[in-house]
């Protein structure tokens, strides 16, 4: 997840908005479930499992494998339809809320490149998320839509963001038709990457409108505080700009020491707040797997993102 090494002169505070309501087509799958889904098939849970001797085994089972996550869904997941439907229905037979990460945009992580790939094309991607959203169909589930698709922008030509865009839109278009009971927050980075006023412009071009919210942190490690205080101003330019104000989660799975202005694997940082409703955002979320690797960098050198590291897990759980 790819982000600058400098943090933001200032962190204005969180502003006092009304937030708007979710969009009419969507129901509340909050209150139609009992708590968020457990994944049993994570990293960290595949790791403990196939582990059960190693020292670390029992703390990463229980202070990471335990709690709920995202599931992140992109070229490896195989016929897409078929994974979300097979994901969202574990979820749904257990009257727990999923949350599922779409993945996939061509030229992923374009600038940051630790993460490259996506679907070969517009069409594809076209294609793709329209089965992603139909997998899922009517049962509640949270969406997380394209991790670092609008901060990641500063090495794109304007035809790129434009199609970006428009894949964006089309996407909000298919949840919204194709999965009502699914609330859908757009990426809208981090309070280090690109300023609020910034991010609100990119958010509304790729149709935060139609969504539920925005989600802020994925992959990132910037304190809650600081990210409710830069949705407080993203929703300030969106109000003042557009009309609208909209609400938001932060991803706490790896901020309990705050960011050390470095985003890529970097030592010392700590598993946070577990996933729940509230705290300062509609929703704390567990968003990327503690222990999993940014990339070949850091105390992940040698390793690929999305790999799992247990030692990376063990000292994440303890902050050192």
């Amino acid at each position: 997840m790819r982000s600058p090494s400098r943090l933001t002169a200032a962190i204005l505070l969180a502003l006092p908005l009304a937030l708007a309501a979710p969009t009419a087509a969507h129901a509340d799958p909050v209150s139609s479930t009992s708590g968020f889904y457990v994944d049993p098939n994570s990293s960290a849970a595949a790791w403990a499992a196939a582990n059960p001797a190693d020292g670390r085994a029992a703390a990463i089972k229980a202070s990471i494998a335990a709690k709920p996550m995202a599931r992140w869904f992109g070229n490896w997941s195989g016929t897409i339809g078929t994974a979300t439907g097979a994901y969202v229905g574990a979820a749904q037979a257990s009257g727990k809320l999923p949350v599922l990460v779409a993945y996939n945009i061509p030229d992923r992580d374009i600038c940051g490149g630790q993460s490259a790939g996506g679907a070969g094309s517009a069409a594809a991607y076209d294609t793709w998320i329209a089965a992603f959203a139909s997998g899922i169909g009517s049962r509640p589930a949270v969406v997380v839509l394209e991790p670092d698709a609008l901060g990641d922008q500063s090495c794109m030509t304007s035809a790129q963001i434009s199609s970006r865009n428009a894949l964006l839109n089309n996407a909000i278009t298919q949840f919204n038709e194709k999965a009502p009971n699914t609330w859908v927050y757009l990426d809208a980075g981090n309070p280090g990457w690109i300023s609020s006023s910034t991010m609100a412009q990119h958010l509304n071009a790729a149709g935060l409108s139609r969504t539920h919210g925005f989600a802020l942190n994925v992959s990132n490690f910037y304190t809650t505080a600081e990210n409710t205080g830069y949705a407080g101003s993203v929703n300030a330019t969106l109000k003042s700009s557009y009309g609208y104000t909209k609400p938001f989660t932060v991803d706490t799975s790896r901020n309990g020491n705050g960011s050390n202005g470095a985003w890529c694997n970097p030592a010392g940082r700590r598993t946070g707040t577990p996933t729940q409703l509230g705290g300062g955002a509609e929703m704390l979320l567990w968003i990327k797997t503690p222990g999993e690797s940014d990339g070949n960098c850091g105390v992940g050198a040698g390793s690929a993102a999305g790999q799992f590291l247990p030692e990376v897990a063990y000292k994440m759980i303890y902050g050192y």
